[in-house]
């Protein structure tokens, strides 16, 4: 009987995991200031706030949006992957609560500015994961 380690690494030492977080925090912070100019109901008073508000949502997303998808997991298979929308919304809600807290100037008016806002964000991080997947496909 063999035994082995199988490791699922992309054997790529640039893919090292600050530079994918980096990315990710790019992402965001481009989905928040999308939101924030399209959206009227949400409004970044400053650059600083837009970065410390990106920051905070990561962490956000990182700690609640698992926890929220697993106790959720029954109406996001019931209504075919819409309930992430809301469970989205409601992370971008928490954001601005915490940016509340610790006084940044981030705001989100209304539960459908929180909403449409979610929408923006997920747009601009499924279009930014497609590039990035084409850029790094060897070409045939």
């Amino acid at each position: 009987m063999r035994s082995g380690v199988y490791r699922f690494e992309s054997g790529d030492p640039s893919d090292s995991s600050l530079s994918v977080l980096f990315v990710r925090f790019l992402v965001n912070l481009v989905g928040l200031f999308l939101a924030s100019v399209i959206v009227p109901g949400i409004v970044i008073g400053d650059i600083p706030s837009l970065v410390a508000a990106a920051a905070i949502f990561a962490i956000v997303n990182m700690l609640l949006k698992p926890l929220a998808m697993l106790v959720s997991c029954c109406l996001i298979v019931a209504t075919f992957g819409l309930f992430v929308l809301i469970i989205n919304t409601a992370l971008l809600g928490a954001t601005a609560w915490v940016a509340g807290q610790l006084g940044l100037d981030f705001t989100v008016d209304s539960f459908w500015s929180a909403f449409f806002g979610a929408i923006i964000i997920s747009l601009v991080s499924v279009f930014s994961s497609l590039a990035i997947r084409r850029r790094r496909t060897p070409p045939r």
